[in-house]
């Protein structure tokens, strides 16, 4: 950053997280706080574009945060992270301390940019998982659920028993390269995952990015027909995410740079980041390379290299 300039930091007003990320920024005179909301963070976004900003600070989980990946892809503006989600992938993956924010802001300052890797649906841009079945109708009863005003715990406790009730198995044609003439794979399955990077499948790191991985889609499709075992997937990855059950030995597990999912439906509902969407079928998943300028921690503070990205 040049001497002396403060780094805009944006902050989504209605987010849970909002207070807290707020007084940390409003307290650091190297950041200029910016209020906004999801709909109008891209815009403001692209305006720091225009103005050549070099980098910016975006406070939120990992929805918000790939919505400023979204504005920011393909520029020269640098996105630092400070993390304000329940699960915050992506804060993880560059190595930040997800309960630290004054680290996250030194960070902000201090870390390197560097480019990172990304993945796109539909031409969608993504960081860090997406899933297509079972799990997409869990999370959007659960979010029904939670407009009543019963909280994000007895939510989810709800909406596992309506996927219980209502699980069922689809067909999937996967074309592992996503062109025509490419290998195909008919799946039986009811649930579908594609995750940015290469994952560890067994612990201590199960479910996070290898180092020196392969840079590349890696493909997760549940083959169990075990009612309890589909049941036992959503339940962990409600709690912890694609971490949880990246080893389990009821995926199918592949390394792809595109691959296309073909679905009885024209339309389905799926899953980027832990947002729904609703989009047309066939489902086209590419491999991203170096889509994105990302602020990683310097030497010092780094908690874990972030291995997506090219460099």
């Amino acid at each position: 950053m040049p001497t002396g300039a403060r780094i805009p930091a944006f902050v989504n007003s209605s987010a849970g997280s909002a207070e807290a990320a707020r007084e940390a920024i409003a307290a650091d005179p190297r950041f200029e706080l910016r209020e906004t909301t999801p709909r109008e963070l891209p815009d403001a976004l692209r305006a720091e574009v225009a103005r050549g900003t070099p980098r910016v600070v975006v406070a939120g989980g990992d929805g918000t945060v790939t919505l400023a990946a979204r504005a920011l892809a393909g520029t020269s503006t640098a996105l630092a992270v400070l993390p304000g989600g329940t699960l915050n992938h992506f804060a993880r993956d560059l190595g930040l301390p997800a309960d630290d924010a004054a680290a996250c802001l030194e960070c902000a300052v201090r870390g390197e940019a560097r480019p990172v890797d990304a993945a796109t649906l539909n031409g969608e841009l993504f960081l860090n998982t997406s899933s297509a079945g079972v799990y997409v109708q869990f999370v959007r009863i659960r979010e029904r659920i939670e407009r009543w005003g019963l909280g994000y715990h007895l939510a989810t406790l709800l909406a596992t028993l309506w996927t219980w009730l209502r699980l069922h198995a689809f067909s999937v044609m996967v074309r592992a390269g996503g062109r025509p003439g490419d290998p195909e794979r008919l799946f039986r399955s009811p649930l579908v995952f594609v995750a940015v990077g290469e994952r560890a499948l067994a612990p201590p790191d199960m479910g996070q990015r290898i180092a020196g991985g392969a840079r590349a889609l890696q493909l997760m499709i549940v083959e169990t027909a075990s009612r309890m075992g589909v049941i036992a997937l959503i339940a962990r990855m409600a709690a912890g995410g694609l971490d949880d059950v990246a080893g389990d030995p009821a995926l199918d597990v592949s390394l792809v740079d595109a691959c296309e999912l073909r679905m009885r439906r024209p339309w389905g509902r799926v899953a980027m980041d832990g947002e729904l969407a609703r989009l047309r079928a066939p489902l086209h998943y590419r491999i991203a390379h170096d889509a994105l300028l990302a602020v990683v921690p310097p030497g010092d503070l780094a908690a874990r290299p972030f291995a997506a990205g090219g460099g």
